[in-house]
């Protein structure tokens, strides 16, 4: 049990990044009241929760309809997190755990940010959704384990609500260098996870026993 809190947690602090997003956020309120920049942020995360909820309560079943293994999946969200934790360690943006140029002109002309894009693809991203469903597939069996992963999601959550709503402080504090720095560290560590995923994909599309 020890080991799957220590697994969940640094995984979803890594992916969902709560500090990483107070620079983004900053940006896309660049301008609101402060009033405006509490309401986007809690929707945002509420929003994002709902859909991370989603993916881990129903993420098996939808595999199954789709004819879609775990032992597959394990494979392709490693890869997929390892394309993150790539682009954390380089500080670049190509869109996996940020928004695109063209998202980003979108974004401009909207008046809430909230939902597009702050809760998705910024906050429950695909890494995020592709964590959610790998660990709760992990803690399949004992309900006290899959407790513990839907309850360190909702604390880093939590956390990120509160980056959100100190986002000029932390913007201030650290400043894109600082930023970056965090993000990297938090990368090499994603990169490793990713790679134990892919592992233990393989191990069990070898063995059948996924």
């Amino acid at each position: 049990m020890r080991a799957l809190v220590i697994h969940a947690g640094v995984t979803f602090l890594v992916v969902i990044d709560p500090v990483g997003l107070a620079p983004i956020f900053a940006s896309l309120m660049a301008g609101r009241s402060p009033e405006e920049r509490r309401a986007s942020a809690l929707t945002g995360i509420l929003v994002a929760a709902a859909v991370l909820y989603v993916f881990a309560f129903i993420g098996e079943q939808l595999l199954t309809a789709l004819g879609v293994t775990l032992a597959a999946f394990r494979i392709a969200g490693g890869v997929l997190l390892f394309l993150v934790a790539i682009d954390m360690v380089l500080a670049r943006q190509s869109g996996l755990r940020s928004t695109t140029s063209s998202e980003d002109e979108e974004a401009q002309k909207r008046h809430d940010v909230a939902v597009f894009p702050l809760a998705v693809p910024l906050i429950a991203g695909p890494g995020a959704i592709a964590s959610v469903m790998l660990l709760m597939e992990e803690a399949e069996g004992s309900w006290l384990a899959r407790g513990v992963v839907l309850g360190l999601l909702a604390a880093i959550l939590l956390i990120g609500y509160v980056c959100l709503l100190i986002a000029g402080r932390i913007v201030g504090l650290l400043g894109v260098t600082g930023t970056n720095v965090v993000g990297r560290v938090l990368g090499i560590v994603l990169a490793a996870l990713a790679v134990q995923f892919i592992i233990d994909g393989v191990l069990a599309a070898m063995t059948g026993s996924a």
